[in-house]
């Protein structure tokens, strides 16, 4: 009976999506047919596209942006300004920018100062001061010391500690993800939930819906309410021409009683912890928190969480005391930090910029997408050609076929300056890692591409001289014997391929 119900729900779930998907086609369709027999209409959008282009030259956005925009719109002329102020220009509303604006306001006084924390950073680690310096300012998340760090080079070494603090919880449990999908992980994870929630601990959950398309019925709120759980999604998906799905929530998040939180590159699926082949051989990674840091992602979730039901937490209420919960001394500085579509200081971008800079021994990446603007890879240029160690860790195998032909594009440039790239053997390479020096690190959710750093609501955590360093060092060296590492002969190509691997470089921040 139950794997009965499994097959009629996934046969109700395709039937959905299927249905939303023509009928996306159909809007598109019909709209072209219109349009193509009214040559007034024709000449007017033409000339409209005209001006949206001039009008995009004297915006301050990324030039990488601007050139793929106004490339487009000459391309199509008829189509291209519409494209431009339906589906780029800012695309979350008025009033949904306010409701945030006002949220991260009133959470401002859940964060203590950190002034003898920065000082103390500051001097024990000389070489992250502007680091430092800019993060203070431009995060209202604190640095943090008392805090446990654990780092987890896959998804199968993390859940079992997963799972043991999802069981510790006595208050609540906040998780936070992209992707939730049924099998060996979420029902091992949802059992837990299910026994916590029963027994008085507020459980919530916020998904992204456009994440979750395939995974999840569009009625698995109802369901999670019935077993006691809260439940919201970001940013509902609809079937129509609208920008509103530009802008999605990347972040992995979960909070335990404001003591223990988890973030990094994992969703909950089995790809993530090697229960289901996809990709090939799936490479992830995590960080845990325990102490003082934790705080700051309870923080992260509540916004979203008020910002979607509009109901305005009492941080005071939800806050731990945490200095007496840790039992072990600990070792450095965490900073945990969040970034989004609204804010226009690009904090995720400056936090890897930060790194690249600084480093002045090692720098080692990992990343599944290498789509970065003029900027980020004259940094790395720079950093190789001055005599630092820069290595970077790209998938052999892409979920997107698109993207990683033009990852590959940026390849020859990188390795002229002395760069050395690999890419993860007959795998996929998720884990979203910056190393520098055994001093600096940082684990988190955003990807080296135009839309995760500019478009997606994400997070991460810088570390500071933490004892995970040195196991994010030793996950990465381990790693590298997985994988091939590039030369510039496997990049030689003919001209075609060349010739595409511009126009999809062009293309790149709208993938």
């Amino acid at each position: 009976m139950k794997k009965e119900a499994n097959l009629k729900g996934l046969r109700n779930l395709i039937n959905r999506r299927m249905f939303i998907i023509l009928l996306i086609i159909a809007q598109i369709v019909g709209t072209a047919l219109f349009l193509f027999r009214l040559k007034w209409m024709q000449e007017i959008l033409t000339v409209f596209s005209i001006v949206t282009a001039l009008h995009l030259l004297t915006r301050p956005d990324k030039s990488a942006f601007k050139l793929s925009l106004i490339f487009i719109i000459l391309l199509f002329p008829i189509f291209g300004g519409a494209f431009y102020w339906i589906f780029h220009a800012q695309t979350l509303s008025i009033g949904f920018r306010m409701r945030l604006s006002q949220v991260e306001k009133k959470s401002q006084s859940a964060f203590p100062a950190s002034h003898i924390e920065l000082r103390e950073a500051g001097q024990a680690l000389p070489t992250v001061k502007k680091q430092l310096s800019y993060m203070e300012k431009n995060t209202p998340f604190p640095l943090c010391g008392n805090t446990e760090t654990k780092y987890f080079p896959s998804g199968a070494a993390m859940l079992p500690r997963f799972l043991e603090d999802l069981k510790s919880a006595e208050r609540y449990i906040f998780l936070e993800y992209f992707i939730i999908e049924h099998g060996e992980m979420w029902d091992s994870i949802l059992e837990v939930l299910k026994e916590r929630a029963a027994a008085g601990v507020d459980v919530r959950i916020i998904y992204d819906d456009l994440g979750c398309f395939l995974t999840l019925s569009p009625d698995y709120p109802k369901y999670l309410h019935m077993l006691g759980i809260k439940c919201e999604k970001f940013n509902r998906f609809h079937p129509f021409l609208t920008s509103t799905q530009n802008n999605r929530d990347h972040r992995k998040i979960t909070s335990i009683d404001g003591k223990i939180a988890y973030t990094g590159g994992i969703n909950l699926a089995d790809e993530y912890i090697g229960a289901k082949i996809k990709c090939g051989k799936w490479k992830d990674s995590a960080i845990r928190l325990c102490g003082d840091g934790a705080w700051s992602f309870t923080v992260m979730f509540l916004q979203i969480w008020g910002l979607l039901t509009r109901e305005e937490a009492d941080y005071a209420y939800y806050r731990p005391s945490l200095s007496a919960s840790l039992t072990t001394s600990t070792k450095g500085w965490v900073q945990p930090y969040a970034d989004g579509p609204i804010s226009n200081e690009n904090v995720g971008e400056q936090v890897y910029q930060h790194i690249i800079e600084g480093a002045q021994q090692y720098l080692y990446i990992t990343t599944p997408y290498l789509m970065v603007d003029d900027g980020m890879i004259s940094a790395l240029e720079s950093a190789a050609k001055s005599g630092v160690d820069v290595r970077i860790i790209t998938p052999e195998i892409p979920d997107k076929k698109a993207v990683l032909f033009t990852t590959r594009s940026y390849y020859r440039t990188l390795l002229g300056a002395g760069v050395r790239i690999y890419e993860y053997a007959d795998g996929f390479m998720h884990a979203k890692t910056f190393l520098a020096d055994d001093a600096v690190a940082t684990v988190g959710t955003f990807n080296l591409d135009f839309r995760s750093l500019y478009l997606h609501f994400e997070c991460g955590t810088c570390l500071y001289g933490t004892d995970s360093i040195a196991d994010m060092k030793q996950d990465f060296i381990d790693t590298l014997k997985e994988c091939k590492e590039i030369t510039q002969k496997d990049c030689k190509a003919n001209a075609f391929v060349r010739f595409w691997q511009s126009i999809f470089r062009i293309f790149a921040p709208l993938m």
